[in-house]
């Protein structure tokens, strides 16, 4: 009986050095920047055991794995696991970071502010504030609230001035007023100027409000033909939905 005994513990612990083995295989595709690899390897750790519980950190290093190879339904999905069967988990906060970033990335403003606000408002003095901080500043901006965007930015700057966040947007620190941000609709992008003059007469001609963006890249110029400039996100939104009613290719800018 002791010998049963002391080969189930030997079996038990040969499992779990292989899971931790699994585990900084994963860890480092991940730091590498080999994310299909990385999503790979943490497959086959669920395949060999689709009933285990597995650790927090393996689920968390997965879940950014699939954030970073831009699939962001299923890191969403991973980053519930965490936040939701992991309560006492030292990831949760990460996970909420990652969660809210998942809606962010899909263009779900609102679900991401959500998340990012959720996770500052239950956990006042969480290491993550200069992050959110910062990701509320673009949701703000991407959602056409100019007061809030900057508003969360003179908070980043003031509360944590030497964070690299704080460093990457010191040129935004500027008067409400000043700052250029607007949504566009894009229709059409040529290397002909008269073909993009013809569709920016067109769409005029139809009462719309198009224009020309001329840029250049390695020697060659693109004519790109746009549609109106609004602050708000939504007024875009509906502008997109008419044009693309009519038979237009579209996508929103910024």
């Amino acid at each position: 009986m002791l010998k049963k005994i002391i080969l189930f513990i030997g079996l038990l612990l040969l499992s779990t050095n292989a899971y931790c083995l699994d585990l900084s295989k994963l860890k480092v595709y991940f730091l590498e920047g080999d994310y299909k690899a990385a999503i790979t390897e943490g497959e086959k750790i669920m395949a060999k055991d689709a009933s285990a519980s597995h650790s927090d950190e393996f689920y968390y290093f997965l879940g950014l794995s699939y954030l970073k190879d831009a699939n962001y339904l299923r890191a969403s999905d991973i980053f519930e696991i965490i936040i939701n069967e992991f309560k006492n988990s030292s990831f949760k906060e990460e996970a909420k970071l990652g969660l809210g970033d998942t809606y962010f990335l899909r263009g779900d403003f609102s679900k991401a502010e959500e998340c990012y606000k959720d996770l500052i408002n239950n956990n006042p003095g969480t290491k993550l504030k200069a992050q959110v901080y910062y990701r509320l500043s673009q949701v703000g901006f991407k959602k056409g609230n100019i007061i809030q965007g900057q508003d969360y930015l003179s908070k980043l700057k003031q509360e944590f001035p030497l964070s690299p966040e704080a460093r990457l947007n010191k040129d935004l620190s500027v008067a409400p007023d000043s700052l250029d941000v607007y949504y566009t609709v894009q229709v059409g992008s040529f290397s002909s100027s008269v073909n993009a003059q013809n569709l920016k007469q067109k769409l005029i001609r139809s009462g719309y409000p198009a224009y020309i963006e001329e840029t250049a890249a390695e020697g060659k110029n693109s004519y790109r033909v746009r549609v109106g400039k609004t602050r708000l996100r939504q007024e875009a939104v509906d502008l997109e939905n008419k044009l693309s009613q009519e038979g237009y290719p579209t996508k929103i800018f910024p």
